[in-house]
């Protein structure tokens, strides 16, 4: 049954291989939409019954829900005003345990997490984490933790879309729109905002630029999770439908713009308190699994004076947007969106599982609400009703520093379920945007720049000539090939011999399972089947140098395995193979190959510290005439470098120079820099 699975499996990858765009991304996005709206209701209903267990049950705690989810009022107070710190300290405890025992990588909010798997390995989210997320955010949130219910979504659909790029073998540009086409679907489906979620796809992988790739195949995702979870938990919007709202006065931009100011710099405070309570957390010398619950022990005394602080805090959210929001004492109106920042860095920051979003909408909530309830009295023209105020500071504080604007705008006028107050609150996100770009701060540290800071984008950039080239004519034959049932003191033994630090690993009809590691074998009998890696980037045979290219800048090692339609293995491609075929595809654009050529070769040298090199740039450097950077390794990073690229210590060069200026060349290392090496004479490890 596994094997006739697989074997279904691949003949959809070849399928998809030769399909246009539209029928690829029909396919995908209706499965990744599919599993976003399942998860959702899944992740939703944990939820519901963590919340009744430990506030409702052992905490005799009523917390408020929204339109959407019921309308329930909140207890008048608590019953067992004891138990709350201890309850919420016991989800604290539960989670951490169950999180850094099972899955560590499912800590904090999923959506960071996420977005760092899109830029650099959308095809290595473990299952294994997406299921610890859902158990220990029902857990961490319905203990009265504060977090959103947007992260866990989020990662379920994100890991499914990872998922379905390994068994689909999908190019690595294709996984990365899937893992983003899954957060966003999984984000619109449990809000009610397929619009928004969708728009989110595109937009909150970077800091100042939009993936427009992205957003078909996320439309498509978005809507099927949406019809999915509705059809079973309704089509309400979240907080109702607030169509009456109207805006018919110039003058309210004043006020809306001060919402923007204070949103703005409120939305700073949330990314800076929070990120500053997680690292005071790692500082503190005890277990991380029990960090959660002395963060929950010091959440639930905040609620006993400020119980809004519990939960999602979408109930109060609703009770804002009315006239219940003048039975809110106003000194907690003013103070909550600094206790919901608390609460929500003891909450997550500590280790808890959750998102952030929700809290965000909560914290802009009431920087609305405050600035009405300040100035309604003594401004008639601002009117009695707090709802449009309440809303732009929903959209505004963390739509400015989730550097999402657009999407968060679009998400909350479909949780609301009016579009009108779109004019208005453009002024608002505009202002509190420009206040957090200036500082060039975002609540998603995973977020890159733009585009051009992507991995494989640096990478590919002024390398066109890998689009020439293909994977066939610069692949290795693979040293070693293991069987799944070789046995690890036996695939130790050949790695050793080959002298290589991994090798494929195929089943026993010859199809490509994974990668195994010699540093995870021991000498024991047992098969080498159970330690495959399944998340190692691979290419195809029929592909060419630049998205084999874009697979390596994913993959933790420097070579990847290349496969055939049928999914077999027949080579391996490394850093050096790509460097040799950047190298074919020079010579075959220039047209002829110089005599200097026949005498050149690919070369790396490290820069010592002595270097003369250090800290000039490329342009500047006192390189021989004719000798080509092609890429640069710093770290765990590579650099595709220009002109302007400055060189550091430790920096790796990889280059194309001829023999004679070897010497001049290991001169100019200088310092502690190790032996030149040649490429051409390496083979993928």
């Amino acid at each position: 049954m596994k094997r006739a699975g697989r074997r279904f499996l691949e003949h959809m990858a070849r399928s998809l291989e030769g399909a246009s765009y539209l029928q690829k991304w029909l396919v995908v996005g209706s499965l990744i939409g599919a599993i976003a709206g399942v998860g959702a209701i899944v992740f939703y209903e944990a939820l519901v019954l963590a919340t009744h267990l430990f506030l409702g049950v052992l905490a005799g705690y009523r917390v408020p829900t929204p339109i959407g989810e019921g309308n329930t009022p909140a207890s008048g107070a608590f019953a067992h005003p004891w138990a709350i710190p201890l309850i919420v300290a016991l989800g604290g405890l539960l989670s951490g345990a169950l999180v850094f025992s099972v899955a560590p990588e499912a800590e904090g909010h999923g959506t960071d997490a996420a977005i760092d798997a899109v830029h650099h390995h959308p095809r290595g989210i473990r299952f294994r984490a997406v299921l610890v997320k859902i158990v220990a955010s029902a857990i961490t949130i319905g203990s009265g933790g504060s977090g959103g219910r947007e992260g866990p979504t989020g990662q379920i659909s994100a890991g499914f879309g990872s998922l379905l790029s390994r068994v689909l073998d999908l190019s690595p540009a294709d996984a990365r729109i899937a893992v983003s086409a899954g957060i966003g679907s999984g984000i619109g489906a449990i809000f009610g905002a397929p619009l928004g979620g969708a728009v989110l796809s595109a937009e909150i992988v970077y800091r100042d630029d939009f993936e427009m790739a992205a957003l078909l195949p996320s439309f498509i995702a978005s809507i099927i999770g949406y019809s999915i979870f509705s059809a079973v938990e309704g089509f309400t919007p979240l907080f109702g439908f607030h169509t009456s709202l109207r805006f018919t006065h110039a003058s309210q931009l004043l006020w809306y713009g001060l919402i923007g100011i204070v949103g703005g710099f409120v939305g700073l405070l949330y990314a800076k308190g929070f990120y500053g309570i997680a690292a005071l957390s790692k500082r503190i010398p005890i277990p991380r699994w029990t960090k959660p619950a002395v963060g929950g022990l010091l959440v639930g005394s905040i609620a006993l004076a400020i119980p809004q602080v519990l939960g999602t805090g979408y109930g109060w959210i609703q009770a804002s947007l009315g006239h219940q929001l003048l039975s809110i004492p106003l000194w907690i109106v003013l103070v909550l969106p600094v206790a919901r920042i608390l609460a929500t860095g003891l909450s997550i920051g500590t280790g808890g599982s959750g998102g952030i979003f929700g809290p965000g909408m909560v914290i802009g909530a009431f920087v609305g609400a405050a600035v009405w309830r300040l100035f309604e009295p003594v401004v008639p023209s601002l009117g009695h009703d707090p709802a449009p105020y309440v809303i732009v500071g929903m959209m505004c504080c963390f739509g400015s520093i989730s550097r999402a604007p657009l999407a968060v705008m679009l998400m909350v006028a479909e949780m609301t379920g009016s579009l009108s107050l779109l004019a208005p609150a453009m002024i608002a996100v505009g202002i509190a945007w420009f206040i957090v770009r200036r500082g060039d701060d975002t609540i998603y540290r995973s977020q890159l720049k733009s585009r051009s800071e992507a991995p494989a984008q640096r990478l590919l950039v002024g390398m066109p000539l890998l689009a020439n080239v293909a994977v066939r004519d610069a692949m290795a034959h693979p040293r070693v090939v293991l069987g799944d049932d070789v046995s690890q003191a036996e695939a130790r033994r050949l790695l050793t011999e080959a002298g290589v630090n991994g090798a494929p690993v195929m089943d026993g009809e010859g199809s490509y399972l994974g990668v195994v590691a010699v540093s995870d074998l021991a000498s024991v009998p047992e098969p080498v089947g159970g330690l495959v890696d399944a998340h190692v980037p691979t290419v195809s045979d029929s592909a060419h140098l630049d998205a084999a290219l874009d697979a390596l800048a994913t993959s933790p090692d420097t070579w990847i395995p290349v496969l055939d339609p049928m999914h077999r293995v027949v080579g391996t491609l490394a850093d050096s193979d790509v460097v040799r075929g950047y190298r074919m595809g020079l010579r075959a654009a220039l047209g002829h190959v110089g005599a200097a050529d026949v005498d050149s070769g690919s070369r790396q040298v490290q820069v010592g510290a002595g270097s003369p090199l250090v800290d000039l740039t490329l342009r500047e450097a006192p390189l021989p005439a004719g000798i080509l950077v092609t890429l640069i390794r710093r770290g765990k990073s590579s650099i595709e470098p220009d002109g302007e690229t400055r060189i550091r210590t430790g920096d790796e060069l990889v280059l194309v120079c001829r023999e004679e200026d070897q010497e001049e060349l290991a001169r100019l290392a200088g310092g502690d820099g190790g032996p030149i090496e040649a490429l051409d004479r390496l083979e993928p490890s």
